[in-house]
């Protein structure tokens, strides 16, 4: 083999190498992202959760002319 052929082969080895360990860094870090996030939604929904319990929380509904309403699951208090 001529050495330009080994060239070629040699550069296309090492930039197939450098595409193959940016793609599994990319998998790791977005992988890693996402589990941090579903954590994060996570507790943001039991935040809510515990949140809408309280007595102080009005759940407001979206009523037919479009105003949002206090609904009427919970006793009002005047």
């Amino acid at each position: 083999m001529n050495p330009m052929l080994w060239r070629v082969l040699v550069v296309a080895i090492v930039l197939g190498m450098i595409f193959v360990g940016v793609r599994r860094i990319w998998r790791d870090w977005t992988r890693s992202f996402r589990q941090v996030d579903a954590e994060k939604r996570q507790r943001e929904r039991e935040r809510d959760l515990a949140e809408r319990t309280r007595a102080d929380v009005i759940e407001l509904k979206r009523s037919d002319d479009g105003v949002f309403r206090p609904g009427e699951e919970r006793d009002r208090r005047d």
